[in-house]
């Protein structure tokens, strides 16, 4: 039988359990915005289809990175971190479009758009962190996922720019 330990680390015990839901919510937009990054990176096709194929691998790896990270944060807070494909949709404010396979530009722009709601999000969760839950640190690691959101966003819209459109 498992024994829980009191988690004391200067964040009360409501603060935690609320922080431990909305950290479970940005794991499962994460989860599902992987996914979608992974599915565009197997069928992109095109005449930019090696760049974009190494493009899209290079961002799946940052975001599973960020799915490990958040996990962990939930952990150390003394909460329970979801893990199934059920719950990561159930929990996600990222859509997919199952069956579909967009071309190489609405893939980007797809990206993009789901980056920039999950950078609004964050900056909520962050104000939240800090002024209604008193936890600093979390509130950090909601900045630390904004930054690298804004520049995985910024690398997204750089394809979308200029001239050579695809």
């Amino acid at each position: 039988m498992e024994k829980d330990v009191k988690v004391d680390i200067g964040v009360k015990d409501d603060a935690r359990k609320k922080l431990v839901e909305t950290l479970n919510m940005r794991l499962s937009d994460e989860y599902v915005l992987y996914t979608k990054t992974r599915n565009y990176h197997w069928n992109v096709i095109g005449p930019r289809f090696s760049q974009l194929h190494k493009f899209f691998e290079e961002q799946y790896e940052i975001l599973d990175e960020m799915v490990d990270e958040i996990a962990e944060r939930t952990r150390q807070l003394g909460g329970k971190s979801l893990g199934t494909l059920e719950e990561f949709a159930r929990h996600s404010s990222i859509s997919e479009q199952p069956g579909q396979y967009p071309d190489p530009q609405t893939m980007i722009s797809n990206l993009l758009k789901d980056h920039e709601t999950i950078i609004k999000t964050l900056r909520k969760n962050a104000d939240e962190a800090d002024e209604q839950y008193d936890d600093m640190a979390t509130n950090d690691f909601f900045l630390e996922a904004v930054q690298k959101h804004e520049k995985m966003a910024w690398m997204l819209r750089a394809h979308l720019e200029g001239k050579d459109v695809l």
